[in-house]
């Protein structure tokens, strides 16, 4: 009697579980369908095409986020529609955009600086007039790239003969190049070419292209310099990349890179971080932006005076470069790049862009621990790297 009743109790449970399945099956399919019993259809996207920008700048980025998401450009059919739409040009290389004219609309009252730069804005390809092709033909551990103007020899001498020289520090390869584009009569420069391609036949480490050097073309020479190392310098493991009128502790940076691990080393990006800034709508600075070109705040960025990064990270940033519009102000633009990838630069007590204190500034021991201070003459450079490669310099 007591195997029949469990026999009996069995057969209960296994159709209770049946039914029970059955009936989830059809409370599901239920949801899923309407009255009809036809699948229910959203009655709107769930991607959105976004509503173009009144300023000029954020508008082009929109074309180029919807341009570089292959689902939100599927949305559209076709990435001419995305073009049309939003207004992205596809214009040959290095050709004044003359339609930014009516686009952006107080064009006309805008200082030089500025239509200069939105007729060009779309130009990223400039010819490479001095290059030094071979320059990382052994590897270096670190590469100086160093913006500088055509007339600033006495600083690029100076860094020749401090913390930029060519060679072996310790155990690790340095390399030193200066990026420079065209300084022309329309800016009221001399013309000092024969100057200059004498000093690149005697030093080798020029980089010269095609372009009008402005403060407002600091962003393609970041881009065109990012290219270079892609095509010429792609085994680099990290770069410093500065002003030609900071001094560099060039000891203490290979002394913090040798000690980070790989991890770490990978995504590294540090030099003196802003956070939380904007533009500025004051016409008196130099920063000055439009709200017709820019509105919104800045990423967190590292002030152009001088940052250091991951040769890999160089390259990353280079593919990614394409995906947002060029900017005005070169160290901004950085941080844009940096924030398309997913990373945020780390703020390093080293980078002194603003200087030290004025009573430690004739103090040698002050720059032992420093990686970088802004500003420094080029006697001032030579001064400082004495100090540091004095032996008997003790600092507690």
């Amino acid at each position: 009697m007591s195997c029949r009743k469990v026999k009996i109790l069995g057969i209960m449970i296994i159709a209770n579980v049946f039914v029970y399945i059955m009936v989830e099956v059809t409370r599901s399919g239920n949801q899923d369908k309407n009255s009809n019993s036809k699948v229910r259809i959203p009655d709107k996207q769930f991607w959105k095409k976004p509503v173009p920008s009144e300023a000029y700048w954020n508008r082009e980025q929109q074309g180029l986020d919807l341009l570089y998401n292959p689902v939100l450009t599927a949305l559209n059919n076709t990435s001419s529609t995305v073009e049309a739409s939003l207004n992205v040009s596809q214009l040959t290389p290095c050709e004044p955009d003359l339609g930014v004219m009516t686009q952006v609309k107080d064009f006309n009252s805008l200082p030089e600086r500025f239509k200069d730069f939105l007729l060009y804005m779309k130009c990223r390809t400039y010819p490479l007039v001095v290059n030094q092709p071979r320059k990382c033909k052994d590897k270096p551990f670190l590469l100086l790239a160093i913006k500088s103007l055509t007339p600033h020899f006495d600083r690029r001498q100076a860094i020749r003969e401090s913390w930029g020289k060519k060679g072996k520090i310790g155990n690790y390869t340095v390399v030193t190049v200066f990026l420079l584009g065209k300084t022309t009569s329309i800016d009221h420069f001399p013309d000092l070419s024969e100057m200059l391609r004498y000093e690149s036949n005697m030093h080798g480490d020029i980089l010269l292209w095609d372009y009008r050097d402005s403060f407002f073309n600091l962003t393609i020479k970041e881009v065109l310099f990012l290219e270079w190392v892609s095509e010429y310098c792609s085994d680099v493991k990290f770069i410093f990349k500065g002003d030609d009128d900071v001094f560099v502790n060039t000891y203490r940076v290979l002394e913090y890179l040798n000690s980070l691990g790989e991890a770490k080393a990978k995504d590294l990006f540090i030099g003196d971080v802003i956070t939380n800034a904007g533009p500025h709508r004051d016409k008196k600075l130099k920063y000055f932006i439009p709200e017709s070109m820019f509105i919104g705040p800045y990423p967190p960025y590292a002030g152009g005076g001088g940052f250091l990064y991951s040769g890999s990270l160089a390259l990353r940033l280079y593919n990614v470069s394409h995906q947002v519009s060029l900017y005005p102000i070169d160290d901004v633009y950085t941080g844009m790049c940096l924030k398309k990838l997913g990373l945020v630069p780390e703020k390093h007590k080293g980078f002194r862009t603003f200087d030290i204190e004025e009573k430690y500034r004739s103090n040698p021991c002050s720059y032992k621990s420093l990686i970088l201070v802004h500003s420094r003459t080029p006697q001032e450079m030579i001064k400082i790297w004495s100090w540091l490669n004095n032996p008997e310099l003790t600092c507690q």
